[in-house]
Parts: structure tokens; C-alpha cells; sequence
């Protein structure tokens, strides 16, 4: 089906069903308005493009990719960061009829190549022939893969496997630039993707997402968000994310508001100001960073410690008035109303100018965003509201609304979405943005359902409709005194403290609860000078006195736990848990058992003291 015929027939966006005719529609409602919005390094500014152009590109990826003949619903790996290169290429794929299995940009070469063999990818697009190299490095067979494509050559053509030959985008479109560019779209219950979990505990497994997942869930953040034209979200986290396919790609398209790609995760504090984004997908990773940095500035002046914090608690009190949570105190909301006016631009409105200046909503999603930093954030103008999602769920289940947010809830169901509490106070969902299942692994789909109900692993509470999440079924430690802890509540307290950058707590079988912690350098060079260690030398960070220094940090972050979750020992580290290193996903998330194997040696020092 041409993408005009898809228009002839999806008059409005509740007829929309499935992603083709979702751009193809977009296309047809608003042509000549701002769709994306990439940075141009040559030229040094932010450059244009609208749906139409933007569309005209889209063309240029189906001409290519007609010449490889692939059957329907044949897999096309996507290995790209988030820009232009990689909407079109799945838009492309969309209205071919093939399934995207888009991949994190900075996943090790291994797990690349585990996905490319399990799906049995037909086609990679990657950003170097180098990172090609990378992947084919690992040694997987990949009897499946016709062709690769990349952004960028880097290496001589004798340096790459001779078995898959290897073509630079530019000469890849040229090459099929006089070709028609006919495309059988796609129905509604093929795949519009194949989505690999993070594998936190094993290896990742393949999400099939179908067109009605996808959509229905799209329609439903519509209803929940109410995105506009004139709205511009700024893009930063992998498109490889349901999360951010969803919620920072797709739901644009709905609206047909802008999407601003962010040059870098580094470069995201200047992106903020230049775009000054309307609407911001994230996880709670970027509001800790901020909320680090505030802290670092604060421990300077007491008095702009106190006035930060009279500023959050006024501004909390505010906020919990507004949705209804806090009542029957008048007077003091007369005092707060006045506080503010002298608050707000002194504290609030600084904040506020962070992150450019109008943002209207902020969604936070992916993990738990600890209670301190929410109360900072809500308290001081910032809108988030947090949801929860998994991507068996394409991705979105519940989330708060800007006009009806409790952030000790993950907020209310969406549209159409059903859910349940189930054995072991386990969340279960239903609804059409519940997966088909995992790709060639039918076992675990069998596991993963009960009477129809997807089980999420996730224990949780439902009161007046709102949904509080309360743990991971699995993701409990039981000591050998068979006391139960939740080691995400844990880690989330201590990375309350700026000087903590990542924590990981463990302790399964064993007497007492330790943890794992990667300080800040700069609060390692003033704990080391207090107590004569020399901050060059690795073996400080194993010193009983820092240590113990420490641990007595860590029992007063975690004094509302029971005295048996408390940790009473730390590992010392200055080494970041990262993607490239294999000790966090791409999504961020711990990878438990990595860790339990990286630190081992460390562990078994611990339990022997």
C-alpha cells in the first residue's frame, strides 16, 4: 500500500492503525509545519525540517531498500544515535512492511551481535564501518544478515569481514535514487518491532510489539497528555527505549509537534536552553544529575542551603494544595503565598530557566524517582509527572497527569489499560498494548501470562485508582536471618547524597546487608584529605577508615529503614557503572548479577571481616 493510498483512507486519528499510516496521516494533516529539529555541526546552528521534507527522506529509504527484495515482516537492525538518519530509516521499515529492531548506540559489540543472531536481521544500519567491525568481532554467525550500511567509513574495505558487503548512506541512496518507491504497508497485527529487553538478568529477550500495541498506546498517551502543534519535546534518550519510541517519537507524530534531537546526554544542559523544549521524556538519571549539582553549589553557603530548602518546602506545600493532597490549612497557605513571592525568583525561577523556561510537562519514567527529588523538582515549578511501563507493555500502563498527580504514585491506568494485583501482591496487566509475546521463546511467554494477564514482576498497590509500586517480586534480598529487604529502595535513599553517583546493594544468604558505591571525586578528594590518605592510590578506597566514614553516611541516608536493611558495610569505587563496561543497561538499570561478579573478590572481603 503507497503511503498516499494510506491517507485516502485514515481521515482522523482514531482510524489510524498502525505506525505507517500514523506518519503518513501526519503528513497529510500539517506538510509544511516543523517536524524535527537536528544541530548542524558544519554550519553550527539548529536546522529544520517538516513533515514533507521530512517524508521526501522517508521515500529515499524505501527506494533503497526495495533492490534487497526482503519478504515481509523481514528484521532490519537499527544501530543509530537519535536524529534524522534514524526516523527515516524507520519510517522507511514501517512502510515496507518490515519490523525495526532498533538497538542502543552504546550496547557493547557482544550484545549487538546477540540481538542481530536472534532475530535474524536481514539488514544493519550502524553509525561506522568501525563499529561494524566491532560487532562482527564477537564471532556470532549471522547467516541471516544481506547487507550493512553506515553513516561513516572509517576503515579500508580489507579491514571489514569480506562475508557482508558494507555501503556508506550516501552511495546507498544514490544508488537507488531513480527507483519508484513503492511500498506494501503493513496491518495491524504484524510487528512494528522487536524490541530487546535490557537483560538486567540474563540474556535480552525480544518484545513482539505489533502495530495495535503501539498505536493503541500512542492514542491513549494522547488522551492522558494532550500534546499540541505548537508543543517541542527535546529528544535525548536512545530511540532504542519504548519508552522514548513511544512517548518522544510517536506521540509527536500524533500531535504533530516538534522534535528537537539533543546533541548529547553532555551537551543536554546547553540543549535545554537553546531549544527550550515544552514537553521532556525522561528517566530519573538527568533530575538526580541536577539535583546532584544543586547540592555541591548548596554545601558552599549555609544560608543559600536553608533558603533553597525553605524554597522546596514551601513550594511542596503549594503544589500538594493545588492536587488536592494537602487541606484545612489556611493560614498557612496565606504565609506560603506570600513566602513565594519573594521564593519564586530568587529559588524557582532559576531552576525553572535550567531547563529553558516553559516547560509544561515533564515525564519521568524507566525507574523510581526517590521522594527528596521529586518534592524538589514538583516544589520548584518543575511538572513531572511520573508513569510506569515496561516494554512488554508497549510501553505505558499508568501515569500521573499534570492536572491530577500524586507523585507517590505511578498515577492511574491509561485508557483501555486494565490492571490487577495479583499472587505475592504482583501487578498484572491487560489491554491491547500487551505484547504477542518473545520472539522464538515460547516457554517464557507461557510463564509470563496467567489467565490472559501479563505478570510485570513488579509488586505493587492500587488505591483510588492510582497505582503505587512497591518492588520487584525477584528483586529481593533475604539474608541468611531471613530478613527481606528491597534493594531499589535502598539505593535510592543513598543516592539522595550527592556524593554517591551509583549504589548497589546486596547481601542474598549473607548475615547483614552491604553495599557497593561509586563516589563523586570531588567529595573522595575531600574525604581522603580529612583523613590523610593519598586520593591517587587505589588502596585509600580500601582503608578501614574511609570505609568506616562511609558506612556512618550511608546508616544516616538509610535511617528510616529497619535497623537489619541498613548497610554495615560499603565498597568503595571511583570506576562509573556503565553501558561500554557491561555493569548497567542501556536503559540505565543495574545489572545485578554483572556486579555480584565484578565486585565477588570485594564481597567475599566483606562477609570475612
Amino acid at each position: 500500500m503507497s503511503n498516499s493510498a494510506q491517507t485516502a483512507t485514515t481521515p482522523d486519528l482514531s482510524t489510524v492503525q498502525t505506525l505507517a499510516e500514523l506518519f503518513a496521516w501526519r503528513v497529510a494533516q500539517t506538510p509544511d509545519a516543523e517536524a524535527y529539529r537536528q544541530f548542524d555541526d558544519a554550519q553550527g546552528l539548529w536546522i529544520s525540517y517538516s513533515w514533507q521534507q521530512t517524508q521526501e527522506r522517508v521515500q529515499g529509504f524505501i527506494k533503497a531498500l526495495s533492490p534487497l527484495a526482503l519478504e515481509h515482516g523481514s528484521r532490519i537492525a537499527i544501530l543509530l544515535p537519535n536524529g534524522l538518519h534514524a526516523v527515516c530509516m524507520d519510517q522507511a521499515v514501517q512502510a515496507c512492511g518490515f519490523v525495526p529492531v532498533p538497538m542502543h548506540a552504546l550496547d557493547n559489540p557482544a550484545s549487538i551481535a546477540y540481538i542481530l543472531c536472534d532475530s535474524d536481521a536481514a539488514f544493519l544500519i550502524a553509525a561506522s564501518d568501525r563499529q561494524w567491525k566491532d560487532i562482527a568481532s564477537a564471532g556470532l554467525d549471522l547467516p541471516a544478515l544481506r547487507q550493512v550500511v553506515v553513516l561513516e567509513k572509517e576503515l579500508d574495505a580489507a579491514a571489514l569481514p569480506a562475508s557482508v558487503p558494507v555501503v556508506q548512506i550516501d552511495e546507498w541512496l544514490a544508488s537507488a535514487a531513480h527507483l519508484q518507491a513503492a511500498a506494501k504497508g503493513p496491518v495491524s497485527d504484524d510487528l512494528a518491532a522487536l524490541v530487546y529487553t535490557s537483560g538486567t538478568t540474563g540474556k535480552p529477550k525480544g518484545v513482539m510489539l505489533t502495530h495495535t500495541n503501539v498505536v493503541s498506546n500512542v492514542k491513549a498517551v494522547v488522551h492522558r497528555v494532550s500534546p499540541v502543534i505548537s508543543d517541542v519535546f527535546l529528544s535525548f534518550l536512545p530511540l532504542s527505549h519504548t519508552f522514548e519510541r513511544t512517548a518522544g517519537y510517536y506521540l509527536p507524530i500524533a500531535a504533530g509537534a516538534c522534535v528537537a534531537f539533543s546533541r548529547s546526554v553532555k551537551q543536554l544542559p546547553q540543549d535545554l536552553l537553546e531549544v527550550r523544549p515544552t514537553i521532556l521524556i525522561s528517566v530519573p538519571r538527568i533530575y538526580e544529575r541536577v539535583y546532584g549539582v544543586i547540592q555541591t553549589k548548596l554545601s558552599a553557603s549555609k544560608l543559600q542551603a536553608n533558603l533553597f530548602n525553605l524554597a522546596i518546602a514551601t513550594g511542596w506545600r503549594r503544589f500538594s494544595r493545588e492536587q488536592g493532597l494537602l487541606k484545612g490549612d489556611g493560614m498557612t497557605a496565606l504565609f506560603d503565598s506570600l513566602r513565594w513571592l519573594v521564593l519564586e525568583p530568587l529559588i524557582a525561577s532559576k531552576l525553572k530557566n535550567q531547563f529553558g523556561g516553559r516547560l509544561r510537562v515533564a515525564v519521568s519514567g524507566g525507574a523510581a524517582l526517590s521522594q527528596a527529588i521529586s518534592q524538589c523538582f514538583l516544589g520548584l515549578g518543575i511538572p513531572i509527572v511520573q508513569g510506569y511501563g515496561m516494554t512488554e507493555t508497549a510501553p505505558v500502563v499508568a501515569f500521573n497527569a499534570p492536572d491530577d498527580n500524586d507523585p507517590a504514585t505511578v498515577g492511574r491506568a491509561v485508557e483501555k489499560v486494565e490492571v490487577r494485583i495479583g499472587e505475592n501482591a504482583e501487578l498484572q496487566v491487560r489491554g491491547p498494548n500487551v505484547m504477542r509475546g518473545y520472539w522464538k521463546r515460547e516457554e517464557d511467554t507461557a510463564k509470563t501470562f496467567i489467565d490472559g494477564w501479563l505478570r510485570t514482576g513488579d509488586q505493587a498497590s492500587i488505591v483510588d485508582g492510582r497505582v503505587r509500586i512497591l518492588g520487584r517480586v525477584k528483586e529481593i534480598i533475604v539474608t541468611s536471618t531471613g530478613e527481606k529487604i528491597a534493594p531499589v529502595d535502598l539505593e535510592l535513599a543513598i543516592m539522595n547524597d550527592a556524593v554517591f553517583e551509583q549504589a548497589y546493594a546486596f547481601g542474598e544468604n549473607a548475615p547483614f546487608i552491604a553495599c557497593a558505591v561509586v563516589l563523586s571525586r570531588a567529595y573522595w578528594l575531600e574525604l581522603s584529605s580529612s583523613l590523610g590518605l593519598n586520593p591517587s592510590d587505589a588502596a585509600s578506597l580500601k582503608s578501614p577508615q574511609a570505609q568506616k566514614a562511609v558506612v556512618q553516611r550511608i546508616k544516616a541516608l538509610t535511617k528510616g529503614f529497619p535497623y537489619y536493611a541498613q548497610p554495615r558495610a560499603a565498597i568503595l569505587t571511583l570506576e562509573p557503572w556503565t553501558v561500554e563496561n557491561t555493569l548497567i543497561t542501556p536503559t540505565l538499570k543495574l545489572k545485578r548479577n554483572n556486579l555480584l561478579a565484578h565486585f565477588a573478590a570485594d564481597i567475599e572481603a566483606v562477609y570475612k571481616r
